[in-house]
């Protein structure tokens, strides 16, 4: 416990740094040297950064509204560029395609709901058990028809994007099946009947 260490476990080389390793000052860099009017560009750029933070807020809150109206651009127009994170991608492109070419019970949810908000405030009582009625039809073809809608969808994504991560395109589509046609984003791309 206490004695000294064998000579051999003294003299056990340690780990020698490699040229790979990063730390080491004989390491190549992974990158070429730039030309020397590449530099100057970039010190010049460097250069005419805003001093103070007023003119770096500025810039900063310039630079955010021109990528929001790109992003609104590109849900006004499909380009799968500037779209948000969240809308990017060959299967959430197919989910919106899926869903919008198709009628569901779920797009007129909210124009149903504000009909039977003005039926059930009306006072009268045959009025009021129907206005319940219709909104109880309502609320099981909704869940009906998305059941039916994911079960469909999962089944041709997994056909077209077998090697995709699929995770919460369902969902999305099912989100999407709540909004009316004309107030999704991004804009439909496909008409109903088409296939995607």
């Amino acid at each position: 416990m206490f004695r000294s260490r064998a000579k051999t476990e003294k003299a056990a080389p340690t780990e020698k740094v490699t040229a790979a390793d990063p730390r080491d000052p004989q390491a190549p860099k992974g990158r070429p040297t730039p030309k020397r009017s590449e530099a100057e560009s970039q010190r010049r750029r460097a250069a005419t950064q805003p001093l103070d933070r007023k003119e770096a807020i500025r810039r900063q809150r310039d630079a955010r509204r021109a990528d929001l109206a790109r992003q609104r651009e590109a849900l006004a127009s499909g380009d799968e560029r500037y779209l948000p994170a969240r809308d990017r991608g060959p299967v959430r492109r197919f989910a919106r395609d899926f869903v919008d070419s198709r009628f569901c019970v779920a797009e007129f949810f909210l124009p149903l709901a504000v009909l039977i908000l003005i039926m059930s405030m009306i006072q009268a009582a045959q009025l009021q058990n129907i206005a319940l009625l219709i909104w109880l039809g309502v609320i099981v073809l909704i869940v009906v028809d998305s059941i039916g809608l994911g079960l469909r969808l999962r089944k041709q994504l997994n056909e077209r994007f077998p090697d995709e991560p699929k995770r919460g395109a369902v969902a999305y589509a099912l989100m999407r099946t709540l909004q009316l046609r004309r107030l999704r984003l991004p804009k439909p791309q496909v008409k109903r009947g088409e296939r995607p």
